[in-house]
Order: structure tokens, then sequence, then C-alpha cells
């Protein structure tokens, strides 16, 4: 005779699915922290130490494969990949890596001001917001590289124009939510100034989503410093980024495909590796009910 499980049993094996499903997203996010820190290690022992060999020198003929002097091949003008794969990797971390911080901070100030005095201050951010956000990303920083002329200047810029209109609607909500709580009321009346109420109060319980959605802009960094010098409007030679390596090693993709293979795989694993992280975040940052109610 066949038992209908009870509701205990039903809550003990929800639970103990749930804490298995914690399990594999634990492993998954610390396989990620792993892969992405050998890259940064690696990459940053390579670049200030010189141990992959140097950028430019020629170390055999052309568009050879791996050898002892090459691990990785050579390129086109027989100098070997992995000195410049470490070069490009450090640029395109470098050139990121700075754009989300010029965002982070610029949005975080438009989002927290939008969201605590809304009105008109609000709708003139979340206007300009919109226009920006309405414009597809790559096009955009097409636009911006273009104005201002390729390099690392224009293709910071770029991501910081991409990346403002939607970090600074996610920390105006955040922003409006801590807004309407009582410690933030009670200090209104008791006559402390906006600024420390914003730096003080409000900047500390909304760090968690600028966190979560600076990662996540990290990602899109990476993907558009990677689509503006594969087209030729971001990092320019003789500097190297992993798009750039992606744009040259294309056109000898049938006699060295390591040249567009190698930077292409690092690419995707960097970018994959940081939005598993991103996603890890979100999920410690989220409040204890919203976790229970999956």
């Amino acid at each position: 005779m066949t038992v209908a499980p009870t509701a205990v049993h039903r809550v003990r094996a929800a639970g103990q699915a749930s804490r298995g499903a914690w399990r594999r997203s634990d492993a998954l996010l610390r396989t990620a922290v792993v892969v992405l820190g050998l890259i940064v290690l690696v990459t940053v022992i390579a670049v200030l130490t010189g141990l992959a060999g140097s950028t430019s020198a020629t170390v055999g003929g052309r568009l050879e494969g791996p050898s002892v002097t090459a691990p990785l091949g050579t390129d086109n003008l027989g100098r070997s990949l992995l000195p410049r794969l470490f070069q490009g990797i450090a640029t395109t971390l470098v050139v990121s890596i700075v754009a989300v911080l010029c965002s982070a901070v610029v949005s975080t100030a438009l989002g927290m001001v939008a969201g605590y005095y809304g009105g008109a201050v609000n709708e003139v951010v979340m206007r300009v917001a919109d226009v920006l956000y309405a414009f597809p990303a790559l096009v955009l920083a097409i636009l911006v590289s273009a104005l201002l002329g390729p390099g690392r200047p224009a293709a910071i810029i770029s991501i910081v124009v991409i990346t403002i209109p939607l970090m600074t609607r996610v920390v105006r909500l955040a922003t409006r939510s801590v807004s309407e709580r009582d410690f933030i009321v009670s200090a209104r009346i008791s006559g402390v100034r906006t600024p420390a109420i914003l730096v003080r109060r409000v900047l500390p319980n909304i760090a968690g989503t600028i966190a979560v959605q600076a990662s996540y802009a990290l990602s899109v960094a990476i993907l558009v410093e990677g689509g503006l010098s594969f087209l030729g409007f971001g990092v320019q030679v003789p500097e190297a980024s992993l798009g750039l390596l992606i744009q040259q090693g294309m056109l000898y993709m049938t006699q060295a495909p390591q040249l567009i293979i190698v930077p292409g795989v690092v690419l995707v694993v960097s970018i994959l590796c940081i939005n598993i992280i991103g996603d890890g975040l979100r999920d410690r940052f989220e409040p204890r009910e919203t976790r229970s109610l999956r």
C-alpha cells in the first residue's frame, strides 16, 4: 500500500533539493572565481616580469605552429602569440575595469540623487538614461568612438556611456526602496543633512546592488571593448587587446587557426566567469525571504 507523502515530507524534500542546488551553485561559483583569478594572476605576472617573452621580437617564421620558443605559435610577423595574448588580456581588463569604475561612480551618484529626491530631478535623470538606453549598445559605442577617434580613451568613454543607463536605473530603484524605510525617515526628522543620509545610511544599504550591477557591467565592458577593437574603433596597433588579436587572427584563420581560437576562448571564458560571479553576488545579496521562496 502506498502512502501519500505528507506536507512535512514534501517540505523536507524541497529543502534537500534546495540545499543540493545551492551546493552546485557554490561549486560553480568557486570554479569561476578560481579560473578568473588564475587568468588575472598569470597575466599580471607575465606582464610585469616579461617571462612570456617580448611582444615585438621575432622568434620564428610566419604563422608557425606551437614550438619551444613560441608555445602558442607565431603571428603573421613571426612574433610569439603568448606574450601578445597576455598583453591583450591586460589591455582588455584595464580598459574594462577603469570604464566600469567610472560608470559605477557616475551611476551611483545619479541614481541616488534621482531616487532620493524624486520629482523633477528624477524625471531629468531618467529621461536622459532612457535616451541612451534606447540606442543599441554597439552602435552607440561605435558612434562615440567615431566622434572621439579610435584608442583607449574612446573605448573607455564608450563603455561608460553604454553602462551608465542601466546601472543608474537599478541604483535609483534601490535608493528609492531604502529611502522609504523607518531609519531614513527618522534621520530626516532628526535634522540629519541629506549628504550625510545618502553617504552614511543609503549607500551602505545599496552597496550590494552596486556590486552586482558592476560585475554585469564588467562583462558587458569586455564584450564591447572586444567588439570595438575588432571593428577598428578601439585599441590600435602596436598595442594588443583580445578583440584586436581576434581581428588579426581572422585574416589567417585557415593557415593558423590558433591565432583566433586562443584569444576567442579567453574572451568567452572571462565573460562567462564574470557572469557566474555576478549571479553568485546577486544570490548572496538577495533578501533571505526571496531565497526561501524559490
